[in-house]
Order: C-alpha cells, then structure tokens, then sequence
C-alpha cells in the first residue's frame, strides 16, 4: 500500500512539473504572452496610457475648489525610443496642451483618445503642460513629468 502512494505521489510530481514546463515554453515562445517583456528586444511601439483627472471639494466656508491632473503625473521613456502616448479624456471637457522644450501641441477633449507620437533624442525632464490649467491663479497647475532616460 506504501509503494502505490508513493507511486501515485511522483506521477503527480512529475504531471505538475510537465505540465509547468510546457506552460513555460509556451509563454516564453508565444509573441504575445508579454509584450512587455519582450518589447526591449522588439521594434514593436511602446504605448503608454494616461487619463485626466479632476480633484473636487469645498472649504470650511462652502467655496468650491478644484485641481485637474494627468494621471499618471510621471512616466518613463527610453532616449531615442519611438513611444506612443495615448491620453484619454475623463475630466474637463477639453485640455490643449504642449511639451515643453518640443514642437507638440494638441488637445484632449473628454470622451476621446488622443494619439502622440513621441522620440526623444536627448535625456531629461520634460514637463507636459495643460494650457488651460496652467497658472496658480487658476488653481493647480496641470503638470505631467516626462523623463527621458
């Protein structure tokens, strides 16, 4: 009776580990698996995705006050990458912007994406600023940070 238990004990071992084993390959070898993974060997496009967002609330003595925001508020591209930039608009009705330091300008109008295509050459901080929302009289200043690494 022992042995049959431990018989059946590494059939099941050795099932899992086959089982395992074939998922793995299949993982590695199937191209979208993980784009992700295997986007830094590819020339596939790096999307990245961003939304905008509306802080609301009232002081003590009722005045309404609010911020909008790019979310996320930082992102992360390569040098000499080319990287798509999809911003979906939530909040506001319309947001023109324009990245520091570039040529690019646009708008983000509420219910829509908008498409940016983007490669930069030189390593730095480049700051994606709402035109609309951009001054400390108007609140908050609208303000997303690109690094360029």
């Amino acid at each position: 009776m022992r042995f049959v238990l431990i018989k059946k004990k590494w059939i099941l071992i050795g099932a899992a580990l086959f089982a395992l084993a074939g998922f793995g390959g299949w993982y590695y070898l199937n191209p979208l698996a993980d784009t992700t993974l295997k986007m830094e060997n590819s020339s596939m496009n790096l999307e990245i995705h961003m939304v905008t967002g509306e802080f609301k609330s009232k002081t003590a003595d009722g005045k309404e006050i609010e911020a909008y925001r790019w979310d996320p508020g930082t992102i992360y591209i390569p040098q000499g990458k080319q990287v798509t930039l999809n911003i979906h608009g939530v909040n506001g009705n319309e947001h023109p912007f324009r990245i520091e330091g570039t040529e690019i300008k646009g708008v983000v109008k509420k219910g829509s994406k908008t498409a940016i295509p983007l490669k930069f050459e030189e390593e730095g901080i480049y700051r994606l600023i709402c035109d609309t929302h951009s001054h400390h009289g108007q609140g908050v200043p609208m303000v997303a940070y690109i690094v360029v690494d």
